[in-house]
């Protein structure tokens, strides 16, 4: 086989799919779906992987690293005819979201078409008879979160005694979630790390992934794919230093700029994704939010509606950050800058997907600037800063369009100087208000205060 092209900031390397020792089935799909050359990570996993060995890989965002383990996946199974029974899947990918474990099904479907194997997949908050009951039906491949994956388990639903392959993807990403213990328990439930082959797959390598690699595979094969290039080189980033107050106008002034054509938008918390939602609405942008807390039907609507070209904008937390592949992404601003400087590389690995072109701005408030450093520590280099003049915030261009927020209710209305229309404000005190008090006292007027002295009562009374 030819050799790695290892050039930095290269996606693809020398290697073809046709140097590849692939199943008829798997070289038709490859074809019909227009694959040619392999990226790297593809390159450097794919020959161990397919002979059996067992591989941890890291590869930025948008690598190919999803098609290298199905590829594996398929392969073996093709290989190798079913030996247990049919309520013990053959192969077992675990994925941290619900989002990500549907787009590995989908891709899984697209590969395998002419496989003729059964991939199901399993995830909360959907459809939970119809998904026990078809995994009680068996399948070739299961892919699916950890909480289900364990509810189902412990029903009696599937058994992995016998599973042949597993595939951990963002492992990092499920240590973040709290599933590290979730992930162990449905390890214990597998063949010994020598009685199967085992894959993990991550953007970012960290020393717990490591050692769980090394307790729970068969002498991995460590793979990192460009460890000085955490972001691709194919992305425009800017940097914008603004004050919280300012920050709707400016959005607003980028988009106008801008002109994307599928922009994700990234918020630190869920009521600032509805939050933004809201203005964006107020100012004529089409816009969804995509958080934890929305009905999982939602979530894949608007997930379907922004791949279809049906929905411009995508407001999401980092639940939208790892993983997803959505083709055609132009921009990822952060609203909020990610308080964990490893959500950055994620979160602008949404655009400029397996080579493409794309642009990550960046919006720094005095609210989450302080993570900014660690960022750029993280990554190994400063974002270049760039300078927003009144030209690109929204109110500067037409101050009758300025974005201003509703006032409070007033408490009392009180008359304009003028003599027009009463103007809501809330009454404040002033000297003249004080001063006509104390004329009301002395001359026991209504709104006297009881203990006050009453009428014509002096100093000396």
């Amino acid at each position: 086989m030819p050799p790695v092209d290892e050039a930095p900031g290269t996606l693809f390397s020398n290697v073809v799919f046709d140097d590849l020792d692939l199943a008829q089935p798997l070289r038709q799909a490859i074809a019909e779906l227009g694959f040619v050359q392999l990226t790297q990570v593809q390159a450097a996993v794919l020959p161990l992987s397919l002979v059996g060995r067992d591989v941890v890989a890291q590869a930025q965002t948008g690598s190919g690293k999803t098609a290298a383990y199905l590829l594996t996946i398929f392969s073996h199974l093709l290989a190798h005819p079913r030996q247990s029974p049919p309520e013990v899947p053959r192969a077992l990918i675990v994925a941290p979201t619900r989002e990500l474990a549907v787009q590995i099904a989908g891709d899984a479907e697209k590969l395998g078409r002419h496989c003729d194997l059964k991939v199901h997949v399993v995830f909360g908050g959907l459809d939970y008879r119809k998904q026990r009951d078809v995994l009680a039906a068996g399948t070739d491949v299961l892919i699916g979160t950890p909480g289900r994956l364990i509810d189902y388990h412990q029903q009696h639903a599937y058994s992995l005694r016998s599973t042949e392959v597993v595939v951990i993807d963002e492992c990092d990403r499920l240590f973040d979630m709290g599933f590290a213990e979730d992930l162990r328990w449905i390890l214990r439930r597998l063949p010994a790390p020598d009685a199967r082959q085992s894959l993990m797959f991550t953007a970012t390598l960290s020393s717990r992934v490591m050692a769980l690699g090394w307790r729970q595979m068969h002498d991995p094969t460590e793979i990192i794919i460009h460890p000085e290039q955490l972001t691709p080189d194919t992305i425009r980033q800017e940097l914008y230093h603004v004050a919280s107050r300012e920050k709707m106008a400016l959005l607003i002034g980028l988009l106008e700029r801008e002109g994307g054509t599928r922009t994700m938008i990234f918020v630190n918390t869920r009521h600032g994704a509805r939050r933004l939602v809201e203005e964006l609405h107020r100012d004529g942008y089409t816009a969804r939010a995509l958080t934890g807390n929305v009905m999982q039907t939602k979530r894949l609507r608007v997930l379907d509606d922004f791949r279809d070209g049906a929905l411009p904008i995508l407001v999401a937390t980092d639940v939208a950050s790892r993983g997803l592949h959505i083709e055609g992404v132009s921009h990822v601003i952060n609203y909020d800058l990610p308080q964990d400087p490893e959500d950055y590389v994620h979160r602008i690995g949404r655009t400029a997907r397996v080579g493409a072109k794309g642009t990550a701005l960046s919006l720094a408030c005095e609210d989450y600037v302080y993570s900014l450093d660690a960022i750029h520590k993280y990554i190994g280099y400063q974002i270049p800063v760039a300078f927003a003049d009144d030209s690109l915030y929204r109110h500067a261009k037409a101050p009758e369009e300025r974005h201003l927020i509703r006032p409070r209710a007033p408490h009392r209305a009180a008359k304009h100087p003028g003599g027009d229309d009463a103007i809501a404000a809330p009454v404040s005190k002033t000297p003249e208000r004080s001063a006509r008090r104390r004329r009301r006292r002395r001359r026991g007027a209504p709104g006297a205060k009881a203990g006050d002295p009453p009428p014509g009562a002096g100093p000396e009374s």
